[in-house]
């Protein structure tokens, strides 16, 4: 079994991802771009490495979690990335990435002896504190299996798809869901406030019925708070949006909510939003 892991992106989800594993009993190797993320992790007993290629070289297994699909590419792709200094081993890209891009990063390990998964997470800052995020895995089942003990430290239902790529599409369309409803929870609250009712005391009663989400129970009362620190910032819904129409369009499916969604974002964003948690919609319709 690996022993030594490698941990890439110590953002707001990636550093208690990291924690998880560190606590489990792993020897852990980090990088990150801002090296100060890492001070938690350094203290608890992580070690340093000063590139993504250092990591790779010394670790067993490299996990990653960055921003955006370019962030993804550089990572694993560039001159000084992982696959360039990996021999043999495993890497699982967490980050929410791109279908077509986890099945190129697969290929190109492949030929080198590494085994690629993609296995994006949903459950944000709060199921990565807690090892209760959801993990949607592609790749080959064999990997899959063997790095199941890592995964349960940091995920409660860790789920395999099928080939490179399957984890990407299962993300989208958790992605779909989420923007999509959050429309909808957002529009509520905007409502009962506007309403004059006590929207706190709403939240707690419909959350019984028909009208349960995780995002009424759990970022509602951030809306109604006016708490917009990020658990998922809007810059990386909308990136994820994005890849989804890109996939839906290839795909010839028309998608008239996410399209809403991702307009209303994009016009938080270009108010200066993009650093906020997604449950800062509710400012679209609070401020107009």
């Amino acid at each position: 079994m690996p022993k030594t892991v490698g941990f890439i992106g110590l953002g707001v989800m990636g550093a208690s991802m990291a924690s998880r594993l560190l606590g489990g009993g792993y020897e852990l190797i980090v990088y990150n771009r801002t090296k100060s993320k890492a001070d938690s992790l350094l203290a608890q007993g992580a070690k340093w490495a000063a590139a993504p290629a250092e990591v790779a070289a010394c670790a067993e297994v490299v996990f990653t979690i960055v921003g955006y699909p370019k962030d993804v590419e550089d990572v694993y792709l560039g001159p000084h990335g992982i696959l360039a200094a990996k021999k043999g081993g495993y890497v699982v890209d967490m980050t929410t990435s791109s279908p077509i891009l986890a099945k190129r990063i697969y290929k190109e390990a492949k030929a080198k002896g590494i085994a690629a998964l993609d296995a994006p997470v949903s459950g944000g800052d709060i199921g990565a504190r807690n090892g209760q995020l959801v993990i949607m895995v592609g790749g080959d089942r064999e990997a899959f299996d063997a790095l199941q003990a890592m995964f349960g430290l940091m995920g409660r239902t860790i789920r395999y798809f099928g080939g490179a790529g399957a984890g990407q599409y299962t993300k989208m369309v958790n992605q779909i869901a989420i923007a999509s409803g959050m429309v909808g929870v957002a529009e509520a609250m905007a409502f009962a406030k506007k309403s004059g009712l006590d929207a706190s005391e709403v939240i707690e009663t419909i959350s019984g019925g028909a009208a349960a989400s995780w995002s009424l129970s759990n970022l509602a009362p951030r809306m109604v708070r006016g708490d917009t620190a990020p658990g998922f910032y809007i810059k990386h819904i909308i990136k994820d949006m994005g890849i989804a129409l890109d996939c839906a369009e290839e795909m010839h499916l028309d998608m008239p909510g996410l399209s809403l969604a991702k307009r209303l974002y994009d016009e938080l964003a270009a108010r200066g939003m993009e650093d906020c948690g997604t449950q800062t919609l509710i400012q679209w319709y609070l401020k107009q």
